[in-house]
């Protein structure tokens, strides 16, 4: 019996340095684990070099549903369901496995990561709780994160039908001006 519960410690122990990390926060790991608070404020510590960050989760949809967090939900959800669905796996190993696939994709394609890990895991609880689902885009196909009471038909997704100031933040204003700045010199 006492092997049992050892190694249960260390699946658990190994599972909380997966989240840390992937970017989970002190809430997240103590949700989906069953050491003690104490233990990991140690592993984060440890795993992280600093102590957690301080302050209360995500707990509204509506970052979800704003033009570019939409996009990278949506990405994710998608990645989480197909993975639940034909990748023989379930709860927080589903959200660590889509996440990771989620990263690879930006990285490959050279996209900025606007998806916490923690974000993520809020929303698949979301999507448990019917506070978000997907619909299909009429002109892409495509599945997009959306609120369960809004209407949906004909929808278009914030690719198809770009908000007029889509990608005209200040960072991408500041890499413009240094890009055309290169040029010029």
């Amino acid at each position: 019996m006492a092997r049992k519960s050892l190694l249960s410690e260390v699946k658990e122990t190994q599972l909380a340095i997966e989240l840390i990390e992937a970017g989970a926060r002190l809430q997240v790991l103590e949700s989906e684990t069953a050491l003690s608070r104490e233990r990991l404020l140690k592993l984060y510590k440890e795993v992280r070099g600093e102590s957690p960050p301080k302050g209360m989760l995500p707990f509204s949809t509506d970052w979800f549903l704003t033009w570019l967090p939409n996009v990278h939900s949506s990405l994710f959800i998608n990645i989480y369901r197909y993975l639940i669905k034909n990748g023989n796996c379930e709860g927080i190993e589903g959200v660590l496995k889509a996440y990771k696939l989620y990263q690879e994709y930006l990285k490959t394609n050279e996209i900025e990561e606007v998806l916490s890990f923690t974000r993520a895991w809020t929303l698949v609880r979301f999507f448990d709780s019917k506070m978000l689902e997907t619909t299909q885009c009429s002109k892409c196909g495509g599945h997009f994160v959306v609120h369960p009471d809004d209407l949906h038909d004909d929808y278009l997704c914030g690719l198809c039908h770009m908000p007029s100031r889509a990608g005209k933040t200040k960072k991408a204003r500041e890499a413009l001006e240094a890009e055309q700045h290169g040029v010029a010199a």
